[in-house]
């Protein structure tokens, strides 16, 4: 008859023991001496799972410290949206256009763009270094 052994997340206890061991070594050394000193073992069934999710959860922690400001934000709303319906994310992204549109008016009404500006690349013109430089027109709008 065939022992049933147990499993955690689909891994055999000494498939979790190679992977702590492996793991730990990616760990910054402080972290290294933490986990010993605060008794996370790498023998025995309850340590080896409490030592596999505690490394885990620190290497999430490297993941999250070397991420860009965008990607910060970018993960805050995934794990926000988790917690969300669908139609909370539509009244939400429909309200943050709203409030978009009014932005976009009250900068268009503070910086009207009402002046054309023209500027003359062209080597067609005849004349000194100096005149060249009269050729060109530029918007001015006081910023």
């Amino acid at each position: 008859m065939a022992k049933n052994k147990r499993k955690y997340q689909g891994m055999s206890y000494r498939l979790i023991q190679v992977n702590n061991s492996n793991n730990r070594l990616k760990l910054h050394k402080k972290d290294q001496i933490w986990l010993k000193e605060n008794n996370y073992k790498n023998i025995g069934w309850n340590h080896v799972i409490a030592l596999y999710e505690k490394i885990a959860e620190l290497l999430q922690e490297y993941h999250l410290n070397d991420l860009t400001l965008e990607e910060l934000f970018l993960e805050a709303d995934r794990i926000g949206n988790k917690y969300q319906t669908s139609q909370e994310i539509n009244n939400f992204n429909q309200q943050l256009a709203v409030e978009v549109n009014a932005i976009a008016e009250a900068i268009d009404n503070q910086f009207p763009d009402t002046e054309i500006e023209f500027i003359d690349f062209s080597n067609n013109y005849q004349g000194s270094k100096n005149n060249r430089n009269h050729r060109k027109y530029y918007r001015t709008t006081g910023y």
